[in-house]
Formats: structure tokens, C-alpha cells, sequence
């Protein structure tokens, strides 16, 4: 039988017999599974208000308004279930997840703390405070939440793929170049793997490298805006001027038009000596002005040494 039968068959049996409160807890776990949490919740709802010390109840309330995005609502439901049941684990992490969400890392890494004291091996959880960590700006406490992952499941591509950028932004390209390898092994088409080890190579000058890792990028996600910056800032430094052109032109078509990309044209004619192109682009990029990362009065401050 398939899960929309299986819901036709539970509502059906909800007509004949409002109380019949199984068949209502499990109409609304399928709801939840299939794709329906409002209607899902309104059956939690019902049980709730009957079977108020239910911590299970709670816990798929607690899922199902993360996924109705109320995220206050979702933190409610699930302390009720850690009250109604402090020894389960699951609604500690899903209510770390919350606290993620909300950005109160703190709470959340006191939530999955929870949950190891009780299961040390619990790799979710050490990658969660990790994740914590790490959205703080705290790379060794992050660094050492990853590894820990790592310890217990090497499989954890998101995992190898955070310490990698740790390892990077600590300076360390030789071990973060070995993660993102690792992350690739895993996971073949995980374009970022390819752009970062496309960014430590075009640091270390290695631009045939460079430039493999970067079509890698652009061939599984054509809309990474900074994949197309390197290439061309590549094409650059080879005199491939027309190249580099070609390059921000598709960036353009495939990600949209932004002022940096203009600046970024413009830079390439000026190379070029074609001066027209070059007023034209920046005047370009000055109209997308939302959209640059220079300053646009000092945009405007080089186009008028320009034409002086």
C-alpha cells in the first residue's frame, strides 16, 4: 500500500471514529513524512490536549513546526518533551538545531552536550558543536569538534569539508588540500571541494591546476560567482585578456548582472587599452552600485582620473 493510500485508509478511519486516537497518531506521522505539516499538526494538536504528559506527541509537534519555520514554537514543543522525558536524546538535538537556527549557539552547544553525555559516540553531535563553533569564529575549538567527527565516522564529507577551510584559513593549504581530496573521494560532485582546491592552487601559482579545479566548479554549479572571478583574474596574469573577457561574460549570463562583475570588465579593457569599453563597463558597474564590493565613490573617484 503507498503512503497516500495508507492517509486515504487513516482518514477514512477518523470518520467512522473521531476517538480512535492510534489511527490519528499515525495519520499524522505519515502527514509529517509526506510533505503535509499544517495538517500534520493539527492532529498533534488534537492528541496533545488529551494526552498531555505524551512526550512523542511533543517531539513531533517540535518537528513539525521547524518545518512550518516557527522556530519559538518548535523550542516550546520540544522542552515540553524534555520534560515529560529527560533521558531521551533525540529532542535535545533537534532542539540544538533550533538554537542553531536562532543563532543561540550557546544553548545549542549546551544541548548537544547533552545528548554525548549520554552517548559519548554520537558523531552528530560533535559535529553540531563544531558547526557551533565555527559560525562563531572559534576555528580551534571548531577544529577539534570536526576531528572528533572524523574520529568516529571518516565518512562525514561536511565534516572533512569544514576542517578543510579551517586548515586554509589557519594557512595550512597542504592539510586542507588533503580534506578537500578527501571530501571529493566521498562525494565526486561536490563543486566547492573543486573551488577550493581551485583557490589553493591559484594561491601557490599552480594555474593549470587552478584552472582544471575551476571548470570542475563551473561544469557542476555554473552560478558560482567567485569560480569565474579566479578564472578570469587567471586569464589575466596569462595576457589572455579576451579569454578573461569571455569568462565575466558568462558569469553574467548565468549568475546575473552585478556591479562587481562590471568592475571586473572594465578592469579587463583597461588592460586591453580600449578605453571605451572601460567608461562603459564602469559606468555599469556604478548604475549596479548595491551590488559592488568597491566603494562606489571610488569608483567614481578612478573612472574621473580615467578621463582626466
Amino acid at each position: 500500500m503507498s503512503k497516500i493510500d495508507k492517509i486515504e485508509e487513516l482518514q477514512n478511519l477518523l470518520k467512522e471514529d473521531q476517538t480512535n486516537f492510534q489511527a490519528r497518531r499515525e495519520l499524522g506521522v505519515l502527514l509529517l513524512d509526506c510533505g503535509y505539516p499544517e495538517e500534520a499538526k493539527q492532529h498533534f494538536l488534537y492528541l496533545s490536549k488529551i494526552f498531555n504528559d505524551d512526550s512523542g506527541l511533543y517531539y513531533n509537534l517540535g518537528i513539525t513546526y521547524e518545518k512550518l519555520k516557527n522556530l519559538d514554537k518548535a523550542q516550546e514543543a520540544y522542552l515540553k518533551a524534555i520534560e515529560l522525558a529527560p533521558e531521551e536524546v533525540d529532542a535535545y538535538y533537534n532542539l540544538g538545531l533550533v538554537y542553531m537556527d536562532k543563532k543561540l549557539y550557546e544553548k545549542a552547544v549546551d544541548c548537544f552536550e547533552s545528548v554525548l553525555s549520554k552517548d559519548n559516540n554520537d558523531s552528530n553531535s560533535y559535529f553540531s558543536i563544531g558547526l557551533c563553533y565555527f559560525k562563531e569564529g572559534k576555528l580551534d575549538g571548531a577544529k577539534y569538534y570536526f576531528q572528533r567527527t572524523i574520529d568516529l565516522n571518516d565518512d562525514d564529507i561536511y565534516a572533512h569539508f569544514y576542517l578543510g577551510n579551517i586548515l586554509k584559513e589557519q594557512g595550512d593549504n597542504e592539510g586542507a588540500g588533503a580534506k578537500f581530496k578527501k571530501v571529493l573521494e566521498l562525494s565526486p560532485d561536490y563543486s566547492w571541494a573543486y573551488f577550493n582546491l581551485a583557490s589553493i592552487d591559484y594561491e601557490e601559482g599552480d594555474f593549470d591546476a587552478a584552472i582544471n579545479n575551476l571548470e570542475k566548479t563551473l561544469e557542476l554549479n555554473p552560478k558560482d560567482i567567485e569560480a569565474y572571478k579566479i578564472y578570469a583574474k587567471i586569464m589575466c596574469k596569462l595576457s589572455q585578456y579576451d579569454k578573461a573577457s569571455t569568462i565575466i561574460q558568462q558569469a553574467i549570463e548565468n549568475c546575473g548582472e552585478s556591479g562587481d562583475l562590471y568592475y571586473i570588465l572594465a578592469q579587463i579593457c583597461k588592460l586591453q587599452n580600449n578605453r571605451a569599453g572601460y567608461v562603459k563597463y564602469i559606468n555599469q558597474a556604478l548604475k549596479l552600485n548595491s551590488t559592488l564590493s568597491i566603494q562606489p565613490k571610488l569608483v567614481k573617484k578612478e573612472l574621473d582620473k580615467f578621463l582626466s
